[in-house]
């Protein structure tokens, strides 16, 4: 039976915060004791473990031993990869669904903040510091434009900070994963067609993420006429693409290299985004050297009449060593 938390009893000062980052993959907790306090305890838990995300948290909470009354958390804000509309949360890259006010209730919250993964890493990006970002294309950013964040994970996330006029910035909640993809070369329309072919639409994901490096794969050794290798999986072909072993892997990886350099473009024009692009993700981390050697410049700026806007704006490579949504989902709670 899961266990229940409770509120401290009245006139008890607690205002522990319980903040997660949820991807497809993996589920990032902290603990915050308070609204300005350090995030503490942050630990990690693969989500294929845990039934449910309910499970998962009060696995957290025991093992950080807050799950008694009393000395658990007040309030909680989560980032997951999924839209968030309405009560009921349906992840799009794994199988975990809940109730947003049943699992407040189960969790004994007095709030409970749901917003999107990427909304929470853009409400970061002001926080990151000149550690936790690497400039892979030369640009100034200006002050007062917006920025842009897109990262390739288990699946592709898009977001970004629009400024308010007042110093500060709006966060958009969109799903800019999910665009239409686009073929540049032959080859690319050929892998489009198969993306199609499957699955009636090829959205920028399905290319540009860890599972868009296995049905990328997949297409190439349809359009090739040969069988898919057993055992395939994104870090399979990551590192066969590495260390040059695997011609396909190498020729997926600059695909989703050259996809991801037209959706940023087309996701900084669309913005304006003259504060800057932010990449994202734990894909690119993975392969920092081959990107910044492949297709994806040129095609970032590629945009006809745009090209001289284009290569003013900066883009950056976010290489934080503890989530920076962490830090997002905390600043949703204010």
């Amino acid at each position: 039976m899961s266990a229940m938390l409770v509120p401290p009893p009245q006139g008890t000062p607690a205002q522990g915060r319980l903040l997660a980052d949820v991807g497809g993959t993996n589920a990032r907790f902290a603990w915050q004791a308070g609204p300005q306090a350090a995030l503490t305890e942050v630990r990690t838990y693969a989500c294929a473990d845990y039934p449910s995300l309910q499970a998962a948290i009060e696995t957290y909470l025991k093992d950080t031993g807050r799950h008694t009354a009393g000395l658990g958390p007040v309030q909680g804000a989560i980032g997951i990869a999924n839209p968030i509309v309405g009560d009921q949360v349906h992840m799009t890259n794994h199988h975990w669904s809940f109730s947003i006010e049943a699992l407040r209730q189960a969790i004994g919250l007095e709030k409970l903040v749901v917003i999107n993964d990427f909304t929470a890493l853009a409400l970061a990006l002001p926080t990151l510091a000149a550690e936790e970002k690497r400039q892979i294309r030369a640009g100034e950013a200006d002050p007062n434009g917006a920025l842009a964040l897109i990262g390739p994970g288990t699946g592709l996330g898009v977001s970004g900070l629009v400024p308010a006029g007042d110093g500060s910035y709006r966060a958009i909640q969109g799903e800019g994963g999910h665009v239409t993809l686009a073929a540049v070369t032959p080859r690319e329309a050929a892998v489009v067609a198969a993306l199609q072919k499957r699955f009636g639409h090829a959205s920028a994901e399905r290319a540009v993420s860890g599972l868009g490096l296995v049905w990328m794969y997949e297409a190439l050794c349809e359009l090739d006429g040969v069988a898919v290798p057993a055992g395939l999986d994104a870090p399979t072909i990551s590192a066969r693409a590495l260390d040059r072993s695997d011609a396909r892997a190498d020729e997926t990886l600059e695909l989703m290299f050259a996809f991801l350099g037209s959706v940023a473009g087309n996701l900084a024009l669309t913005m304006g985004a003259r504060g800057g692009v932010y990449l994202g993700g734990g894909v690119l981390p993975r392969v920092i050297d081959r990107l910044e050697a492949s297709a994806f410049h040129e095609r970032f700026v590629s945009k006809g009449r745009f090209k001289a806007y284009m290569e003013s704006v900066p883009v950056y490579l976010i290489q934080a060593k503890e989530s920076p949504a962490l830090r997002g989902v905390a600043q949703a709670l204010r």
